[in-house]
């Protein structure tokens, strides 16, 4: 999601993205409120009024979600957790917390924020109608969205992990049990439960003559079922990573490259002739950066032959470095939370090794292997 997205700006200093699939429901949820719901409401408004409204409706629709998961990020953001986008898409929206909380009052109360924040808009929406009564399409505006953000609410309790209530019922079992990986296995078995509930029944539904309500349903369950998965999966590699370092998995054969070498050597020298991927970039005997693909790509071909690598590289003062008695889920959690692929490894200010995603991979199929 995040690789396709519009920028829209920052709230808080949180990006806000735009998916390209919210463009997909924001055009069906006009098409449905214009054709279905404000006519069934209101009779006599010109064909015009409706699909304004319709669109005017959907976009205060993901105000409302940009609400919600702003409710999960300002609880976050107290408790020190980094929050690096929130993410507007096909179902709704997601806010990346960078980290997981501290304690299983943190998680509680991060995942209770968002429905409270849907709960007072929906209180809100349901207290100005009244006020609005006289005006047609500001009424609604305010019953669907009262309505809407109702939904949400109790949608979003429903205690399947990764849902907001599935992230209750783990604070709740964490707390009960003082585990956070077997209160997260639990939480999204539970989810991945609800999920097979809403496939069934939209299913159901779909055989029942209301295909399309019953195959979004079906599609918010297989969502809903790949996201708890997700999580499984995570708890067992986070398990099986348990206890092991850095310095087991590292690469300590890092080719290192002159800073002088022009990226069109490189590529014809280096890459083309060992499918590397990611280099130290060395001057004189001091590492001083890290040259990986996606830098060279960014470089127009007819500049390689000009360039050094050295104008490319990434430095390595900003770069996040990793100690080798890390343990190795944590450093895994700081390539995620930085979007890289690689971490330098150094020891007293010095590249020993490189720690590469694919390196990571490769220990978990062997300790899978072994059964270790």
């Amino acid at each position: 999601m995040t690789r396709h997205n519009i920028p829209l700006g920052r709230i808080l200093g949180i990006p806000i993205g735009l998916d390209y699939s919210w463009f997909v429901i924001f055009a069906l949820l006009t098409w449905m409120l214009a054709g279905s719901y404000y006519p069934a409401e209101f009779k006599d408004w010109p064909p015009l009024l409706y699909w304004l409204m319709g669109a005017v409706t959907a976009i205060m629709l993901f105000v409302s979600v940009l609400l919600h998961e702003l409710g999960h990020s300002v609880v976050a953001l107290r408790y020190r957790i980094p929050v690096r986008s929130i993410t507007l898409f096909l179902f709704g929206g997601v806010a990346q917390i960078g980290a997981e909380p501290p304690s299983a009052i943190a998680e509680f109360l991060i995942a209770i924020a968002g429905p409270l924040v849907s709960l007072v808009l929906a209180v809100f929406f349901y207290t100005v109608q009244p006020l609005v009564a006289g005006m047609e399409p500001l009424l609604g505006l305010a019953k669907y969205l009262a309505y809407i953000n109702l939904a949400l609410v109790l949608f979003n309790l429903i205690p399947g992990y990764p849902l907001d209530g599935g992230r209750v019922f783990r604070a709740i079992v964490w707390a009960t049990t003082g585990n956070m990986r077997r209160a997260t296995f639990i939480a999204a078995n539970v989810g991945r439960f609800f999920a097979f509930v809403l496939i069934f029944t939209g299913v159901w539904q779909m055989f029942s003559g209301n295909f399309g309500g019953g195959l979004w349903i079906a599609f918010i369950g297989w969502f809903l079922d790949n996201a708890a998965s997700a999580q499984v999966q995570q708890v067992m590699f986070q398990g099986l990573l348990a206890g092991h370092r850095v310095s087991q998995v590292m690469s300590t054969h890092c080719a290192a490259v002159p800073a002088d070498l022009t990226l069109q050597q490189l590529v014809d020298e280096h890459i083309l002739g060992t499918g590397q991927r990611c280099f130290l970039v060395n001057r004189g005997d001091n590492t001083v950066g890290l040259m990986t693909l996606h830098r060279i790509k960014e470089v127009p071909r007819g500049e390689w032959a000009t360039t050094s690598a050295a104008q490319v590289m990434l430095p390595l003062e900003h770069l996040k470095c990793v100690d080798p008695d890390t343990e190795l889920w944590v450093a895994l959690q700081e390539m995620d939370r930085d979007g890289v692929n690689q971490l330098p490894v150094t020891r007293d200010h010095h590249v020993i090794g490189m720690l590469s995603r694919e390196d990571v991979i490769t220990f978990l199929r062997t300790l899978q292997e072994l059964g270790t």
